[in-house]
């Protein structure tokens, strides 16, 4: 099992930034099997792709929505990925959610593993 634990969530202004962690444990958890990433979803929208990075660090991807504005980095001595929000606008607004999987299910497929979600507003 991998557990997955998001934190960093809040209400911010358009404009602003905020930093997302999730750090990642469990029995069957291994950074040489398993890659992270970030997923989102609005109120009345389906759960979509943000960010995925692999544990080396060497592979990102990003939704063309957010490129330029977020940064998904790891702390591999902490287990934890983060995502670094900047330029916020309105319609980044969603629950963001912490997936484990292998690093091409989590850019085209859906991962096994969920963290329990934070929630980002951003105000206009």
């Amino acid at each position: 099992q991998v557990q997955l634990v998001e934190s960093g969530g809040g209400l911010v202004q358009t404009g602003g930034s905020l930093r997302l962690s999730c750090a990642a444990s469990g029995r069957t958890f291994s950074t040489y099997t398993y890659s992270l990433g970030w997923f989102r979803q609005a109120p009345g929208k389906e759960r979509e792709f943000v960010a995925a990075i692999r544990w080396s660090g060497g592979s990102t991807s990003y939704a063309d929505s957010v490129k330029g504005r977020f940064t998904i980095s790891v702390d591999n001595a902490k287990s934890t990925v983060y995502l670094q929000m900047n330029s916020l606008k309105p319609e980044d607004t969603a629950v963001y959610y912490c997936a484990a999987d292998a690093f091409l299910r989590l850019t085209t497929g859906v991962p096994d593993y969920w963290g329990q979600g934070t929630q980002v507003t951003v105000s206009s």
